[in-house]
């Protein structure tokens, strides 16, 4: 009976000792398993690394032939993206099959221990028994916010699962999740990164308190300054002193968590120039939710500005014009009226007169909008044209003297606009606004300008205009381009100076 007892002893002590053994064996193959996988999980580049490094994790720990990684699509459908030991059939049949929905993120993990006794339903159990799976097992994959998708396991035989295999299966899911997220982050980092790089607006980070902590090549372009020389420098820097309560509203309204959009402002470049900017400001988050930042984008809106403004100056030039037709045909018709001894003479010379000014008209339009580039011409010449219109019974209302220059094509157009602005002031308020009235051009060559006089005489006394509308802008304008022009309220009449850059004449 003793040595019996002892038998029973030593194969319970043997017993132990071997399961021991064995504990320790899987201790070591698990632990050896998960550092690989760490390992490896580390060192992955694309996201086919991180699936075979999970899969021989899987059926390793997990003691399995079988395995398979399924994640959410775009339209939120879990989809088979690697597998071990499947066929395409049951693939196929149980693709889209999911216990959770994206937004379960605080899943539990599921343990079929034989799926015969699952109660699913029986076409899925058939198809699962077809492919000579008996149990398996679901373990999610949760990110930072939503469920990223899941692992499952799959053995031949019904089997028990224990708690130690439930731990060691959410420990690889878990760096899996992390993984997938992290490659994801990146992959979206990179994107962000070279869309950033290659932006041609300028993209500015600051810190709440307008520090600048990030500087793109668009914004080394747009105001001038390298990365390394703005970096930790204050945002100020590029602000106008005159635009300094700018960035403390700008702050204000980031702190608050707003955004602000398509504000248009001026800003600075190192060279000391100023730029217009439309500026949108976005709020930046740390992982928390909290506001620690602010991101700036800055769109150089000069040119559309220009364009802009030289639209404006266009439907001026173009409001101007109109109410001087409107001015020059009253003027036309009564003078004619004046001379005229029939309704019939009135109307042939309005008429004639109407389109002659018309052909003066054109003389003044841009070589674009005159469908060509204007004809060369001489001074005296182009004067008689845009004077011509004004003639009384087939008197000359104008006498032209003096040095004579040829007008090349490139200045017509600006020539033309001034002078006609002349003629169409005199005949609305000076000498041509009357029956006696005349006007008398005197042209002189110098040794590097030439000088065009012009002289009203036999109209009402002149009246000085202390303000300047827009035909007198338009006046300086044209004139900046050819030289200068001055005037000089005589009592016998106004009295206009045309200086010409001998240079602007080509001569």
């Amino acid at each position: 009976m003793v040595r019996s007892a002892d038998r029973h002893s030593s194969v319970a002590v043997r017993s132990k000792t071997a399961d021991a053994a064995n504990d320790l064996a899987r201790q070591v193959r698990e632990q050896t398993t998960l550092f690989h996988f760490t390992d490896r999980l580390f060192r992955a580049r694309t996201l086919v690394d991180i699936y075979e490094a999970a899969l021989d994790a899987i059926c390793a720990a997990l003691v399995s032939p079988r395995a398979s990684i399924l994640r959410f699509d775009e339209g939120g459908t879990m989809r088979f993206v690697a597998w071990r030991g499947l066929s395409d059939g049951y693939r196929a049949a149980v693709d889209g099959h999911s216990p959770w929905q994206r937004q379960d993120r605080e899943a539990d993990p599921i343990f079929v221990s034989d799926i015969a006794l699952s109660g699913d339903p029986p076409e899925l159990i058939e198809t699962i028994i077809g492919e000579g799976i008996h149990a398996l097992a679901f373990i999610p994959l949760a990110g930072a916010d939503k469920l990223a998708g899941k692992f499952m396991v799959y053995y031949d035989t019904p089997r028990v699962f224990t708690d130690h295999e439930r731990d060691v299966a959410l420990v690889i899911a878990r760096q899996l999740g992390f993984a997938i997220e992290r490659h994801s982050n990146d992959a979206s980092a990179r994107r962000l990164t070279a869309l950033v790089e290659s932006s041609e607006d300028a993209i500015i980070a600051k810190d709440v308190d307008g520090i600048i902590t990030d500087w793109n090549p668009g914004a080394e372009r747009l105001f001038g300054y390298r990365c390394e020389e703005v970096l930790g420098q204050s945002v100020l820097l590029l602000i106008p002193e005159d635009r300094r309560d700018e960035e403390p509203e700008i702050l204000a309204r980031i702190r608050s968590g707003e955004r602000i959009e398509h504000f248009e402002t001026i800003r600075r470049r190192k060279d000391g120039t100023l730029v217009a900017i439309s500026l949108t400001v976005s709020p930046i988050k740390d992982a928390r939710g909290e506001i620690v930042g602010a991101s700036k984008i800055a769109r150089d809106i000069s040119d559309r500005q220009r364009a802009q403004e030289q639209q404006q100056m266009i439907l001026r030039e173009m409001n101007h014009r109109i109410k001087n037709v409107f001015a020059l045909t009253s003027g036309i018709v009564n003078l004619t009226a004046r001379s005229a001894s029939s309704p019939a003479e009135l109307a042939a010379t309005v008429s004639e007169r109407l389109a002659t000014l018309s052909r003066v008209h054109a003389l003044t339009m841009s070589a674009m909008a005159a469908g060509g580039e204007p004809a060369a011409t001489t001074l005296h010449a182009l004067i008689a044209a845009i004077l011509a219109p004004y003639e009384v019974g087939g008197r000359p209302r104008s006498e032209v003297s003096g040095a004579d220059t040829p007008v090349p094509s490139t200045l017509v157009t600006s020539l033309s606009l001034l002078l006609h602005e002349f003629a169409t002031n005199a005949a609305k308020y000076g000498s041509l606004s009357t029956m006696d009235g005349t006007v008398e051009i005197t042209c002189s060559d110098r040794s590097s300008e030439f000088v065009l006089v012009w002289r009203e005489r036999g109209g009402p006394p002149p009246t000085i205009i202390r303000s300047e509308g827009f035909g007198s802008r338009l006046v300086k304008a044209t004139a900046s381009q050819l030289g200068r022009v001055s005037r000089d309220w005589n009592p016998l009449g106004v009295e206009i100076e045309l200086v010409i850059e001998r240079d602007r004449l080509g001569a």
